[in-house]
């Protein structure tokens, strides 16, 4: 069960105890979709190389990642897909958007949320007194699954790598998890949205915070006012 933000217990000892847990939390996830060795790519090599070097800024840059990503075969849904849909966005942005996967929409034109679902989320950017250029705005899967249908464990596994270098590379003050997918992969839980949304979170030392996807909100809009109420909480935890 994840825990809630602010209720870690103080001290050394005790981070150290949470980043073992982290560790083992991300070992059993991969071996429970099938993982059984670790194929590292050069991007992740120089990653590690860089750490406790005391070297100063980004270790990448979402370009870097972006172009390591390459036209990537790496699962099944390149077989589908016309464009992969990497994410857009300020690179510096301060608050993070992670949805579950591209759509029809998003699959035509190689952009995040740019359908129905991204004009609704469009309006509860400019709700909270942002625009889209402020934020960043990607999902947990590149490629579009085949009839949006949810996508599958090993799909996820194999973006799940470049979902954490993004969310790495940005460093964003506070994540915003839009529906099930999202939540439960970036906090390794299996709780339904309806208990997770609302809360505050900590994922890697950033705030976290997750609510209904917008497409879940165009289909149950009697919702939406539970999303707002999710956006005042978001906005109170951003200052």
């Amino acid at each position: 069960m994840p825990e809630a933000y602010g209720q870690e217990t103080p001290g050394t000892a005790a981070r150290f105890i949470r980043t073992c847990d982290d560790i083992r939390h991300s070992l059993e996830y991969l071996a429970g979709i099938g993982c059984r060795g670790f194929d590292c790519c050069p991007g992740t090599v120089r990653l590690m190389d860089a750490w406790g070097t005391g070297s100063p800024g980004r270790a990448e840059t979402l370009e870097s990642i972006r172009s390591e990503l390459g036209n990537c075969r790496r699962c099944k849904l390149a077989e589908t897909r016309n464009h992969i849909v990497f994410g857009a966005g300020n690179p510096d942005a301060g608050l993070l958007f992670v949805g579950e996967g591209p759509g029809y929409d998003e699959d035509l034109q190689g952009l995040p949320f740019v359908g129905a679902a991204g004009q609704l989320l469009t309006k509860i950017i400019q709700a909270i007194q942002l625009r889209r250029e402020q934020v960043y705005i990607c999902n947990v899967v590149k490629c579009r699954p085949p009839g949006n249908r949810n996508p599958l464990p090993d799909e996820i596994g194999a973006c799940v790598p470049f979902l954490k270098r993004q969310i790495q590379s940005i460093r964003p003050a506070m994540i915003c998890a839009l529906g099930a997918f999202a939540a439960q992969t970036l906090l390794e839980t299996t709780e339904p949205i309806s208990s997770l949304r609302g809360r505050i979170f900590d994922y890697m030392g950033i705030k976290l915070l997750a609510t209904y996807h917008p497409a879940y909100l165009l289909r149950n809009p009697d919702q939406k006012k539970a999303v707002w109420e999710d956006m005042k909480t978001l906005m109170r935890e951003m200052g």
